[in-house]
């Protein structure tokens, strides 16, 4: 900072760039408010329909979206802004009196140029006036002096310095658009930036070197600031991306450093998550840096790593299980990676990515060695559905291609991973044989066909299915109808088809009609937003039979069903829908239909649940009573936000059924779920034992009474005019329900069952 420059400062221009990002700010702010009321509001209550229903939904979204992070960055720059000119109007002021204090002592401070200054002395006593006394001073007063000033342009000099390196830090974020980096002040967003450049020298170190208060230091460091932006976004561009996944493989390497990892073996694995949480962040950046490290990363996907020589894709894998990794990024590396599988497996036909003994462990989780990069990469998609769907649609190997194994047939990654992959052998610690691989394709798979991330419910911010979507949904379908093996032999991967299930339970619900696609009073029956998927109804008998086997699929299909057949009757019974939505036929048939077709779907699981029960599996009746039990706690919190257990955002998007199932669909699916919660907790289940019959009959009752009971508080909430009649409806639909299941279902069942034992 020069001495002139601070002196005579007059802040005209800083003071008017404060105040008009000030103004920014609220004018920002009142955009955003707009955009959330105006745009996003409206897109909730739009009746989108086909492209409109995923495309022009979700740009808008996206839109709104921006205005939010205009506003943010806004914030940040105002107060960075801000806290700069207080900071100079400061030094200026402490500069100020320290001249003054100089004069008073015939001292003066000038200016030499380029920044420089000295201190001299004001007025000679030999050529002072005659009679004027001049005040005296010594050499350790001009000494103090000199440092003073100079302490005062350094600190202005360091205001001045960190305010451009934030300012260029947040601008650098986002090179379209705005970045959401928020920051109450500058001193946050330099500590943020000075915080990489150290963490990220520690993490450049020979990991032999590093000492056990680093490591310490290093992952205290990443836990604290994984979700800054500006932080994940320097450190990762000063590691570099050789760097990062150097750091990582021969940090796991038991010979570079065994007194590190005695030490803090079991922190190996905060370690791993903390890091992979700061690249997930980084990541979101799309500064150059940024685009060159994740560009760097998939080139070096292939290439070996480190001292111990695994592949990048096995090193990044490990780094990405945590965190929402940018869509892009993750399509990339996806495609490299399935190049890279083809590559080492003949185009799938052999097995990739073994591990052997002496292989170090790349995942420190304890649940598998992190050698197959498919595994970390898959959890990684379970959190980004939009890149998770691209994947699984992207081709693995064509049917023109040469050296096809699967005689001569095209195979999606999806195909390939869910049916013919030569899953490499894994174990833990234990030396147990690990499961995770498949479990995480299953996680990613719930994130590509629901539109959210795997482990959580739609909301009604969740879009409609599109095309990409249900045309995977359709084909998880058929590869379960197909082989059921593929289920049934990892039953863990049941709780994420069975959560896909139950939100597609409308086009599941369309497809068991066995009416045409373009049957306006199906279409109207079981209205759906967006995409609808299209499947075969035998290959929907078989898919369900063959989830029913299991606790968790059964419980997860029982109470979605439940709760989408509750909004389905308070839907048809409310005078408030328009005409042109309406069943063209009488309420009559609207309640019997939807509860001969929830009691086949009911039926039909019930089949797959006798199956667990009497069949090889030799499952426990408790096991499937606690496992609906089990959902009590998570399913009804989402009847609490307005769109139900497993109505599926397909159903719930359309504004009148968004309007019911928030109004007396509530009421009815929580009285609805709360019966069915309270029998899964009863003692009558105890004396049945193994017996089909009755198994049987106690699911039917069981469901007449839940569908009588979704009926009855539909039409009182609905002013009553159905209510002494929706009795012989139900019956009459759960009768032929149940009989359509007895048939259809128990001949898949009996058709599985010979596959199995064949």
């Amino acid at each position: 900072m020069d001495l002139d420059a601070l002196r005579f400062a007059e802040f005209k221009l800083l003071d008017e760039a404060v105040s008009d990002w000030s103004k920014m700010v609220d004018k920002l702010d009142d955009l955003k408010g707009a955009a959330e009321k105006g745009l996003t509001g409206a897109a909730k209550k739009a009746n989108w329909a086909g492209y409109n229903a995923t495309v022009s939904r979700e740009f808008i979204a996206k839109t709104a979206g921006e205005f939010d992070d205009a506003h943010t960055q806004a914030q940040s720059i105002s107060g960075i802004l801000r806290d700069t000119l207080g900071e100079l109007r400061k030094h200026q002021e402490e500069l100020v009196g320290l001249i003054a204090d100089g004069a008073k002592k015939n001292l003066t401070v000038t200016s030499t140029g380029e920044g420089g200054f000295r201190v001299v002395m004001n007025i000679h006593p030999d050529r002072a006036a005659k009679g004027t006394s001049v005040p005296e001073h010594s050499q350790a007063e001009v000494d103090a002096l000199r440092d003073d000033v100079q302490k005062v342009l350094d600190k202005a000099t360091k205001s001045d310095d960190s305010a451009a390196k934030a300012l260029k830090a947040i601008a650098d974020l986002s090179r379209l658009g705005f970045a959401d980096a928020k920051y109450k002040s500058r001193d946050a967003a330099v500590a943020a930036v000075e915080e990489a450049a150290k963490l990220s020298k520690l993490a450049k170190k020979n990991p032999s070197d590093l000492t056990v208060a680093e490591f310490d230091r290093l992952n205290s460091g990443l836990k604290k600031y994984a979700d800054d932006e500006l932080f994940a976004e320097k450190f990762a561009t000063n590691l570099g991306a050789k760097g990062t996944l150097e750091f990582w493989a021969d940090i796991n390497d038991p010979n570079a450093n065994p007194q590190l990892n005695h030490a803090r073996h079991e922190k190996f694995d905060d370690l791993q998550k903390h890091l992979s949480l700061t690249l997930a962040t980084a990541t979101q950046s799309d500064s150059l840096g940024m685009t060159e490290w994740t560009s760097k990363v998939v080139d070096l996907g292939n290439k070996p790593v480190g001292n111990s020589g695994p592949a990048g894709f096995q090193v990044m894998s490990n780094l990405m299980r945590w965190g929402d990794f940018d869509d892009q990024f993750l399509r990339d590396y996806g495609s490299r990676m399935m190049a890279a599988e083809k590559e080492r497996s003949a185009n799938g036909e052999g097995r990739a990515w073994q591990h052997t003994a002496t292989d170090i462990h790349l995942n420190r989780t304890k649940s598998d060695t992190g050698w197959d990069p498919l595994t970390g990469y898959l959890k990684s998609l379970s959190n980004s559905p939009d890149a998770a769907t691209e994947f699984f649609n992207d081709p693995f190997v064509s049917a023109k291609e040469e050296n096809n194994p699967f005689d001569g047939e095209g195979k999606s990654n999806f195909q390939y991973l869910f049916q013919e992959r030569n899953w490499p052998l894994d174990v833990n610690p234990e030396g147990e044989t690990s499961t995770t691989g498949r479990n995480n394709l299953a996680l990613a798979l719930e994130a590509a066909t629901t539109g959210h991330p795997a482990g959580e419910l739609p909301t009604a911010d969740t879009p409609p299915h599109n095309e990409q979507q249900t045309k995977l949904m359709e084909s998880v379908v058929s590869a379960i109808s197909k082989d059921p093996g593929t289920l049934m032999d990892h039953g863990y991967m049941s709780d994420s088809i069975a959560q896909i299930a139950s939100e597609y339970l409308p086009d599941i619900n369309r497809s068991i009609t066995d009416a045409p696609s373009e049957d306006k009073s199906v279409l109207k029956l079981f209205p759906i937003a967006g995409d609808a998927a299209e499947m075969k109804h035998t290959d929907v008998s078989r898919f369900l039979v063959s989830l029913g086997q299991t606790p968790e699929g059964s419980a997860t299909l029982e109470v979605g069903q439940k709760a989408y057949m509750a909004n389905l009757m308070d839907y048809h019974m409310t005078s408030e829908l328009p005409e042109d939505q309406k069943y063209p036929n009488s309420i009559k048939e609207a309640v019997t239909e939807v509860a001969r077709r929830s009691s086949e779907i009911s039926g039909t699981v019930a089949i797959g649940r006798q199956e667990g029960i009497l069949g090889p599996a030799n499952a426990e009746l408790g096991d499937f009573d606690n496992a609906v039990s089990q959902k009590k706690n998570a399913w009804s919190g989402a009847l609490s936000t307005g769109i139900g257990v497993g109505v599926g955002v397909s159903f719930a998007a359309s504004p009148v059924a968004g309007a019911a199932v928030g109004g007396a669909a509530g009421t009815v699916s929580s009285m609805l779920l709360e019966q069915l919660f309270k029998d899964s907790e009863s003692d009558t289940l105890k004396s049945i034992g193994r017996d089909s019959a009755l198994l049987w009959e106690d699911s039917k009752d069981k469901n007449h009474n839940w569908s009588l009971k979704a009926a009855t508080e539909a039409a009182n909430a609905h002013g009553g005019s159905y209510t002494d009649n929706v009795a012989a409806w139900i019956r009459e639909g759960t009768a032929d329900g149940f009989n359509d299941a007895s048939t259809a279902g128990r001949r898949m069942a009996d058709d599985l069952t010979t596959e199995i034992q064949s």
